[in-house]
């Protein structure tokens, strides 16, 4: 696995007074909207399909291409996606928008919405209550739900992917209307 390219918030932030820079942020629109460093166009990481990449390539030509996210999971997420695909101009910017509005840095404001790792946790605490309830009260089989959720947070933690995490990402009330 290659070493991953990164960038603390104020060297970019530093290196913004002397050049435009080619900011992606690939959090939700939703959370995009809701507080995002200015430089920064929103490429959902969940829409980061070959023809993304591609006109990524196409807009950054020999530029450098700097991707950040809530805290640097998904950037990193991101980071892996494109140098996969050749590029090799991407750089990660550590500690992500918490760390970007922590130092102060100019930000835009928009509506406030709940985190994408809220919604996981509230959906996923549901689907386990609900096997739990339907196992004591219907047929213990019912309490495969609850082990099949249980699963796959833990595959999530190992891998640090969540399948629930990018499903949430592309409910209506995570999108913004154009």
């Amino acid at each position: 696995m290659a070493t991953l390219n990164s960038v603390s918030v104020q060297q970019l932030a530093d290196l913004q007074t002397q050049s435009n820079i080619e900011l992606i942020d690939v959090r939700t629109p939703a959370e995009f909207r809701e507080v995002h460093a200015v430089p920064a166009r929103n490429v959902p990481l969940d829409r980061f399909d070959d023809a993304a990449i591609s006109a990524l390539q196409a807009s950054s030509g020999e530029s450098k291409v700097y991707v950040i996210c809530k805290g640097g999971n998904r950037s990193q997420i991101a980071y892996r996606k494109l140098t996969d695909a050749g590029l090799d101009n991407v750089v990660n910017v550590e500690g992500g928008t918490h760390a970007w509005v922590a130092a102060g840095l100019p930000v835009e404001r928009g509506a406030a919405v709940m985190s994408l790792e809220r919604q996981v946790r509230i959906a996923a605490g549901c689907i386990v209550l609900f096997g739990a309830v339907l196992a004591l009260t219907v047929h213990p089989y019912f309490a495969g739900i609850s082990a099949f959720v249980g699963a796959g947070l833990m595959f999530a933690g190992i891998t640090d992917t969540c399948a629930m995490g990018m499903l949430i990402a592309k409910m209506p009330w995570n999108q913004v209307a154009k």
